[in-house]
C-alpha cells in the first residue's frame, strides 16, 4: 500500500482545505510530521484512517456518528471531506469520505442534517481517466478491508505505529499482551474452539448423565416388578460401572422370576384338573335334579287333562257343526246383500215420485220415460230465447258504457282546457327557480374555491399564536441551556489549568526507584514534586470534562429545537400575515354559512330542471287527450243508433217466448227442473224392479244350500256359522289340548326320566357349593402364575431396554471422554498440557514468537548488536505460560525481562518491535505490501549515537522502496530529516507546510 496525495477540509483543526503530497514527500524515503503541541500532527494520520475506514482510532472518533470530526475553525457554508489517492495491491484508488454535516436550511431558519456521502474511483491507465465504482458505505469499506487484509485495529497498530502502545506491551504482563495480539491477529476463531470444545463436553456429560437416570429408572421399574428378588446397586449417575451394575442386577431378578413361574405352573396344573372333576359332579346332579322334577310335572299335567276331557269333547262337536255352516255361508252373504240392495232402491223411487203431480204418481218406469222425453224437447225451444236475452242485457251494459265513456271524455276536455289555460304562469315559476338555482350553483363554486385558502390562513393564525408562546419559552431555555454551558466549561478549563500546575507532582507518583522517568529518562529521582493541598487529579478534571460536553449538547440541543419552532413560526406567519386570528374565523365563519346557503339553493337545481320538464310532458299529454277526447265523442253517436235498433228488436222476441213467467231464462229453469224428475223417477222405478228380481232369486239358492248341509232351516245354518274370532279360538283350545296330550305322554314314556324318578332324591346345591371352592382355588392359581408370567415378562422388556440403552450410551460415553479430554487440552486444566497453556495463548505464542524473531533483526542494528528480543514459555506466577518476552544483552550474556531496560533503550526496542509485529501482521493480512508508515512520537529519549543507529535503521527501510514518516516534535530531527511536512496552528485553525527532501 503507497500513499499519494490527501486532501482535508474542515477536518479536525483544519478550518481551510489542506493537501500533502506524499509522493513528493516518499521520495526521500524519510520524512518528519512535526509542529508544536495540538497543532493537529495525529489529525493528519486520522484522516488516512478515516478516508479508508469511515472512523477514526479510539476515542477521537467521538458521538455523533462522525459530526464530531468536523473544524470548529470551519464557515459555515463549508462542508468536511477527506480525500485519499493510494495505490493497493497494484490499484490506484482515490476515497471521498464526507461525515455527515449539520448545515444551515437553504430556505427558512434553523438547520438540517444531510446524510454522510463515499465516493470510490479507480485510475484507468488505458483511458487515463478515473472510473466510478461506488457510493455505498458498506460496499467500499467491504473493498478497502480485502484489499488491505487487515481491519482498523490492525492498520493502526501497523501503519500508524503508535510507540507509546509498544512501549507499554514491552512492560505488559501476559494477559495485557494476549489482549493486544488477539486483536492484532484476530483469534477468536481459536478462543471460539475453546468454547466450542467446553460446550461439547457440557453437552456430552450432560447427556450422559441422562442416559444414566434413564437407566436408573428402569433398574426402579424392574424393582417394583421383582420386589424383593432384586438389590438396586448404590451408583450414581455419571459414576463409571453403573451400567454393569444394573445389567447384573436384572440377570439375577429374571433368573428368580422364572422359577417362581415354573412353581405356579404346577400348582395351576393341581388345580385345573380338581376343578374339571367338580364341575363334573355338579352337571350330573343337575341333570338328575331336573329329570326327577320333570317326571312329577308331567304327572301332574295329566291329572289337569283328566278334569278338561267332557269340554274338550263338546268343543269338537261345536268345530265340526261350524265347519259344515261354512259350506252355506256364500248363500247366506248373498242373500243378505240382495235384500239389502232392494230395500234401498224401493226407498230411492218412493222418494223420486214425491214432487210428480198426481197424474204420475202411480205411473210405471215406461210411462215416467215417455215424460222425461216431452220435458226435454220443450227445453230444446227455449235455448234460442234464453240467447237473445243474453244478447239483451250485454246491449243494455255496452250502452251504459258508451254514457260513462262520453262522461268522462267530457271530464277530461274540461279538466286539459283549465290545466292549459294557466300554463305560461307554471312554465315562469318553474323556469324562474331553474335560473336561481343555475346562479346559486356558481356562485357556489366560486365559494368553493376561497373555502381552502381561508380555512389554511385561519389553521396558520391558530398555529401562529401558539409557536409565539413556544419560541418565547424555547428561546428562554436556549438561554439558560448556553449559560449552563459556559459555566460547565469554564469550571473544566479552572479544574484543567489546576490540574495543569500540578501535573509534576501527579507525574511524580508514579516515579520509582531505579525506573526511568517518562518526561527525562532518568533513573535518579532527588527531588520529586509533591502534591499541594486542593490538588486536580485526572478523575476530577474527567468529570468536569463529562459535565461541560452534556451541559453542551443541552444547549445544541435546546438551540435546535429553538430553531426549528421560529422556522414553524416564521412559515405560519408567512401563511397568516398579521391578520388578528379572531378577524379570520369571522371570515371563515360568513364565508363557510353563505357557502352552505348557495349549496342548500343549487341542490334543486336537478329538481327544478327535473320539474319543468315533466310539466312541459304534461302540457303535451293534456293536449293530446282533449283532441283523442273529441274524436271518441264524434264516434260514439254512430254505435248508440246501432244499439237502439237491435235492442228493440231483441225485445219483442222475448215477450212471445217468456209467456207467464218473469224471463225466459226463469222459464228455462222451470222446465229443466221438471225434466229432471221425470229423468230420476223413471231411473229409480227401473232399479226397484231389478232389485225384487234377484232377491228372490237369493232366496231360492239359499234353502237348497242348507238343505243339502243337513240344516233343516237356513236360520238353523246360520246359528251354526262361526266368525273369525270365535273359529281361532275354538281352534285354539283344540290345538292346546293335543299339544299337552303329547307332551305329558312323552314324558311319562321317556325311560331316563323314568328311571331318574326311581332313584333317591338329587342334591345340586351341595355339588355346587363343591365346584365353587374347586374354581375358587383354581383362580388363586391362575392368578399367582399370570402374575408370575408378567413379572417375567416385564423384566425380559425391562432388561431388553437397559441392554439396548446400555448399547446406545456406549458411543456417547467414548464421545464424551475424547471431548473431556480435548476440552481440558485445549483449556491448559490438563495434566498432558505440562505448561498449562490454553489454545489460544499457544497460537499467539507461536506469533509472538515471530515477531520477536522479526523485531531482532532491527534491534540487534539500533543497539550496535547488544540486544536480542526472545520468546519465553515460562510461566510467570500462578498464571499461564506461553507470552513471555525476554531481552538477552550480549555484553552480559543473560537474559532479563523488557521491563528492566531504560527509557531510550525500551523506545528502539518498542520500534523495533513495531517494525517487526508490522512484518509479521502483514504477512497474516495476506502479504499486503505496505510502502508507507507513520512512527509517533519517543524519540526524545534518545542520544544522539542512538539516534543516528535507530535513523540508519529508518533509512535502510527505503532500500525496500518503503517510506517512512517520523511524528514528532524533537527540534534535533528537524535538522538531520530534510523531507518535512510542518502543521502551523492559529486562530483561525491548523495550515499544512510542505517541504521536499531538496
Amino acid at each position: 500500500m503507497r500513499l499519494h496525495r490527501l486532501d482535508i477540509t474542515a477536518f479536525g483543526p483544519f478550518g481551510a482545505s489542506q493537501s500533502v503530497d506524499f509522493d513528493e514527500l516518499s521520495a526521500a524515503g524519510l520524512f518528519l510530521l512535526h509542529g508544536p503541541t495540538g497543532a493537529g500532527k495525529t489529525s493528519v494520520l486520522d484522516a488516512v484512517c478515516y478516508a479508508l475506514y469511515g472512523s477514526v482510532p479510539g476515542a477521537r472518533q467521538g458521538s455523533g456518528q462522525g459530526m464530531s470530526l468536523r473544524s470548529d475553525h470551519a464557515a459555515v457554508g463549508t462542508r468536511t471531506e477527506v480525500r485519499l489517492e493510494l495505490t493497493v495491491a497494484g490499484r490506484r484508488l482515490e476515497i471521498t469520505r464526507q461525515p455527515p454535516w449539520e448545515r444551515p436550511k437553504l430556505r427558512g431558519k434553523g438547520t438540517t442534517v444531510d446524510k454522510a456521502q463515499t465516493w470510490l474511483r479507480e485510475y484507468d491507465a488505458a483511458g487515463r481517466d478515473w472510473k466510478d465504482l461506488s457510493r455505498s458505505h458498506q460496499e467500499i469499506g467491504e473493498e478497502i478491508t480485502q484489499l488491505l487484509g487487515m481491519s482498523r485495529e490492525q492498520f493502526c497498530q501497523v501503519v500508524l505505529l503508535p510507540q507509546g502502545d509498544f512501549a507499554r506491551f514491552l512492560r505488559a504482563d501476559a494477559e495485557a499482551r494476549g489482549k493486544l495480539l488477539g486483536r492484532l491477529f484476530d483469534t477468536r476463531r481459536f478462543a471460539a474452539v475453546e468454547k466450542h470444545l467446553a460446550e461439547r463436553r457440557r453437552t456430552t456429560e450432560a447427556r450422559v448423565r441422562e442416559g444414566d437416570a434413564a437407566l436408573l429408572a428402569d433398574a426402579h421399574r424392574m424393582q417394583q416388578a421383582a420386589g424383593s428378588a432384586m438389590e438396586l446397586p448404590e451408583v450414581a449417575p455419571g459414576e463409571p460401572g453403573l451400567a454393569e451394575a444394573v445389567l447384573e442386577a436384572a440377570a439375577v431378578a429374571r433368573c428368580t422370576a422364572r422359577e417362581l413361574l415354573a412353581v405356579a405352573d404346577c400348582r395351576l396344573t393341581a388345580a385345573e384338573s380338581a376343578q374339571a372333576a367338580a364341575e363334573r359332579d355338579l352337571a350330573d346332579a343337575r341333570e338328575l335334579d331336573r329329570l326327577q322334577r320333570r317326571f312329577a310335572e308331567a304327572q301332574e299335567r295329566a291329572a289337569r287333562l283328566a278334569e278338561r276331557a267332557d269340554d274338550h269333547r263338546g268343543a269338537q262337536r261345536r268345530m265340526e257343526r261350524g265347519r259344515k255352516a261354512e259350506t252355506v255361508a256364500p248363500a247366506l252373504e248373498l242373500r243378505e246383500a240382495a235384500d239389502t240392495e232392494h230395500r234401498a232402491a224401493a226407498a230411492a223411487a218412493a222418494d223420486a215420485r214425491l214432487p210428480l203431480p198426481p197424474a204420475l204418481a202411480d205411473a210405471g218406469a215406461a210411462g215416467l220415460a215417455a215424460a222425461a222425453r216431452r220435458a226435454a224437447e220443450e227445453l230444446g225451444g227455449l235455448e234460442s230465447a234464453r240467447r237473445a236475452e243474453q244478447r239483451l242485457t250485454a246491449l243494455v251494459e255496452e250502452r251504459g258504457g258508451l254514457d260513462r265513456q262520453e262522461r268522462a271524455d267530457d271530464d277530461v276536455r274540461q279538466e286539459a282546457q283549465a290545466w292549459l289555460a294557466d300554463w305560461e304562469t307554471t312554465r315562469s315559476t318553474i323556469q324562474g327557480r331553474v335560473d336561481a338555482a343555475q346562479q346559486a350553483a356558481t356562485r357556489a363554486e366560486q365559494l368553493a374555491l376561497q373555502r381552502d385558502p381561508v380555512r389554511r390562513r385561519l389553521d396558520a393564525a391558530r398555529q401562529r399564536d401558539r409557536l409565539t408562546d413556544d419560541t418565547e419559552e424555547a428561546r428562554r431555555q436556549a438561554l439558560a441551556s448556553a449559560e449552563d454551558a459556559v459555566g460547565a466549561r469554564a469550571h473544566w478549563l479552572d479544574l484543567k489549568e489546576q490540574r495543569l500546575h500540578g501535573i509534576a507532582a501527579e507525574l511524580a507518583a508514579n516515579l520509582t526507584d531505579g525506573a526511568p522517568c517518562t518526561v527525562c529518562g532518568a533513573t535518579e529521582h532527588p527531588a520529586p514534586a509533591r502534591k499541594a493541598a486542593g490538588h486536580v487529579d485526572r478523575e476530577a478534571e474527567e468529570r468536569a470534562l463529562a459535565a461541560y460536553q452534556a451541559a453542551d449538547e443541552r444547549r445544541t440541543e435546546a438551540e435546535r429545537h429553538l430553531g426549528a419552532v421560529r422556522e414553524a413560526l416564521a412559515a405560519a406567519m408567512a401563511e397568516a400575515g398579521d391578520a388578528p386570528t379572531a378577524r379570520l374565523a369571522e371570515e371563515a365563519e360568513e364565508l363557510e354559512r353563505e357557502y352552505t346557503r348557495t349549496r342548500a339553493t343549487a341542490s334543486g337545481l336537478h329538481a327544478a330542471q327535473e320539474e319543468l320538464r315533466r310539466a312541459e310532458r304534461e302540457r303535451e299529454q293534456r293536449a293530446a287527450a282533449q283532441q283523442q277526447a273529441a274524436v271518441r265523442s264524434a264516434s260514439r253517436i254512430a254505435a248508440r243508433e246501432r244499439l237502439e235498433t237491435e235492442q228493440a228488436a231483441l225485445e219483442e222476441e222475448l215477450t212471445r217466448a217468456r209467456g207467464d213467467a218473469e224471463s225466459v231464462a226463469a222459464r228455462t229453469a222451470q222446465a229443466e227442473r221438471q225434466a229432471a224428475l221425470l229423468t230420476r223417477a223413471a231411473d229409480t222405478a227401473r232399479v226397484a224392479a231389478d232389485t225384487a228380481q234377484r232377491l228372490k232369486d237369493a232366496d231360492a239358492r239359499l234353502a237348497d244350500a242348507a238343505f243339502r248341509a243337513g240344516f233343516d232351516t237356513p236360520a238353523q245354518a246360520a246359528d251354526a256359522l262361526l266368525d273369525d274370532t270365535a273359529h281361532r279360538e275354538l281352534q285354539r283350545r283344540l290345538d292346546a289340548w293335543q299339544a299337552e296330550d303329547g307332551a305329558v305322554r312323552a314324558v311319562l314314556a321317556d325311560a331316563d326320566t323314568a328311571d331318574a324318578a326311581r332313584r333317591a332324591p338329587a342334591d345340586p346345591d351341595a355339588a355346587q357349593r363343591a365346584a365353587a371352592d374347586a374354581g375358587r382355588r383354581l383362580r388363586e392359581a391362575a392368578s399367582a402364575r399370570d402374575a408370575a408370567a408378567r413379572c417375567c415378562a416385564e423384566l425380559d422388556r425391562l432388561s431388553a431396554h437397559a441392554t439396548a440403552s446400555v448399547r446406545g450410551l456406549a458411543p456417547l460415553r467414548e464421545e464424551h471422554t475424547r471431548v473431556a479430554r480435548l476440552a481440558s487440552l485445549a483449556a491448559g486444566t490438563s495434566a498432558d498440557n505440562e505448561r498449562r497453556m490454553r489454545l489460544e495463548s499457544y497460537v499467539l505464542a507461536a506469533r509472538l514468537e515471530q515477531v520477536a524473531a522479526a523485531a531482532t533483526a532491527r534491534l540487534l542494528r539500533m543497539s550496535s548488536g547488544r540486544y536480542t528480543l526472545v520468546h519465553s514459555d515460562d510461566r510467570t506466577g500462578r498464571g499461564r505460560s506461553g507470552l513471555g518476552l525476554h531481552v538477552v544483552d550480549a555484553w552480559t550474556g543473560r537474559e532479563r525481562d523488557t521491563a528492566t531496560l531504560s527509557g531510550g533503550e525500551t523506545f528502539f526496542a518498542s520500534l523495533a518491535l513495531a517494525l517487526g509485529l508490522a512484518d509479521v501482521v502483514t504477512d497474516e493480512a495476506g502479504g499486503v505490501r505496505l510502502d508507507t508508515l507513520f512512527i509517533d512520537e519517543g524519540f526524545g529519549s534518545l542520544d544522539d549515537q542512538t539516534l543516528d543507529e535507530v535513523l540508519d535503521v529508518l533509512d535502510a527501510l527505503r532500500e525496500r522502496d518503503r517510506s517512512v514518516g517520523i511524528v514528532s516534535h524533537v527540534a534535533d530531527l528537524r535538522r538531520r530529516v530534510h523531507a518535512q511536512l510542518e502543521v502551523v496552528k492559529g486562530r483561525s485553525g491548523s495550515v499544512l507546510r510542505q517541504r521536499g527532501a531538496g
